[in-house]
Order: C-alpha cells, then sequence, then structure tokens
C-alpha cells in the first residue's frame, strides 16, 4: 500500500481539499485556468485574439479537465489497491498536468505592448547580465530560442531556463507536454503546438516565432531569474 500512496501522492498538487477513500486519506485540489493579466486581443497584431480566446478557453481547459478527471480517478484506484489501474492513468496525470503547467507558464510570459511586452529587462538585472555575458545579445538568445522551436518535430516547447547548478542561462527543448523540472527551473515557456499559432499563421511557423518576441514578458522573466 506504500507504494499506491507514493506514486498518487507524487501526482497531485498540496492542498486544502481532502479526498477520504477508506483507510487512505490524499491531499487533492482541482486546478482551474489561471485568470489572466490582458484581454485575449491585446497581444495584436502579433497573436490574434482569436487564437488566445481558443487557446485558453478550449485547450488549456482541456489540460485542466483532463488532469482533475486523471488524478481523481487515481486516487479511486488508489483506494481499491488497483496498482495496475494506478499506473496506467500516470500518462495522463503527466500529459494534461504538463499541458496545464506549461500554460500557465506560458500566459504570463505575455504581455501586451502598451504594457511593456518585447521590451528587455533592466540592463542592471541579472538576467540581463547574463545573457549578455553568456550569448552576446539578447538577439542571439532569441535567435537560439527560435531555432530549438523550428527543431520541434510535431508538438512541444522551447524552454529558456535557469541551471541551479551553474547559474547558466540555457534553451531547451520538450516534446508534447513534458515540462522542465529539476535543476532547470524555466524563465519563458514558448508554445510550438499548431494551435498556439495555425489560426493566423498558417504553415509559417517561423513568422509565428519571430513574432511572439513583441509581446514577450521579460520583466517576468527576470523576476524568476532572481527568485530561482
Amino acid at each position: 500500500m506504500s507504494l499506491l500512496r507514493t506514486v498518487i501522492r507524487s501526482t497531485i498538487p498540496q492542498g486544502s481539499k481532502a479526498l477520504s477513500t477508506g483507510a487512505i486519506r490524499t491531499e487533492f485540489t482541482q486546478v482551474s485556468l489561471p485568470a489572466l493579466k490582458w484581454d485575449f486581443g491585446e497581444l495584436e497584431p502579433f497573436i490574434s485574439g482569436r487564437i488566445n480566446e481558443l487557446h485558453y478557453t478550449k485547450h488549456h481547459q482541456t489540460y485542466v479537465n483532463g488532469f482533475n478527471k486523471a488524478v481523481e480517478q487515481q486516487a479511486e484506484a488508489l483506494a481499491k489497491g488497483d496498482i495496475s489501474k494506478v499506473l496506467a492513468l500516470q500518462q495522463n496525470v503527466k500529459f494534461h498536468g504538463g499541458g496545464y503547467k506549461n500554460h500557465c507558464l506560458f500566459w504570463d510570459n505575455l504581455s501586451p505592448t502598451k504594457n511593456g511586452g518585447g521590451e528587455l529587462p533592466a540592463s542592471s538585472s541579472g538576467l540581463y547580465k547574463k545573457v549578455i555575458d553568456e550569448y552576446g545579445s539578447f538577439d542571439n538568445l532569441i535567435k537560439d530560442t527560435n531555432a530549438k522551436l523550428a527543431g520541434v518535430q510535431g508538438s512541444g516547447w522551447a524552454f529558456i531556463v535557469k541551471n541551479k547548478e551553474n547559474g547558466a542561462v540555457e534553451v531547451v527543448q520538450r516534446y508534447n507536454q513534458d515540462t522542465v523540472s529539476g535543476n532547470l527551473v524555466p524563465l519563458l515557456a514558448l508554445d510550438a503546438w499548431e494551435h498556439a499559432y495555425y489560426l493566423q499563421y498558417q504553415n509559417r511557423k517561423a513568422d509565428y516565432f519571430k513574432a511572439i518576441w513583441n509581446v514577450i514578458n521579460w520583466a517576468e522573466a527576470s523576476k524568476r531569474f532572481d527568485q530561482a
């Protein structure tokens, strides 16, 4: 039974809602869509309001629903001692949980130009100094990141991260809804799934990768860098 409890607890965020199932008691708070800090149309012309609306209310909501359902089913299976089902559900927890987490990062990455979107972090900030030291310029970092985005075969993400082991700023790829974790702290999450751009850019995804930097919230990335 201890193995079952470990498996389920490793997938459940800490919260206040207790799910009591027989002799087993787990803590589970259902996740929900985060509040956006801007209106759907405020990222235009770089990302259309319709894309943001669909991306947020349909795609992100699907990950919210899928994660909540998978975790609840896992808890029920755990209560019954059905370890095979607990493990079978783990992929759903990982996929939908990753989709939920990555998109939460993504929305906070973005900001309308009138609110500072696209403006580089202050030259006195730790992130600015680190990027200049390692890449020579932000243009070089953006070029590297766009190459990683273009290199995603199918669906996935590119992340600009801080490596806590050495303090370096790095760019990494992840496929589907895999996340970054461990020593890698995400500073920016950039969505390379078709649903993030196709309605507006169709097969010209490279144009989307260029355009999105006009609404990147570098101030948020700088804050994450300092807190990592």
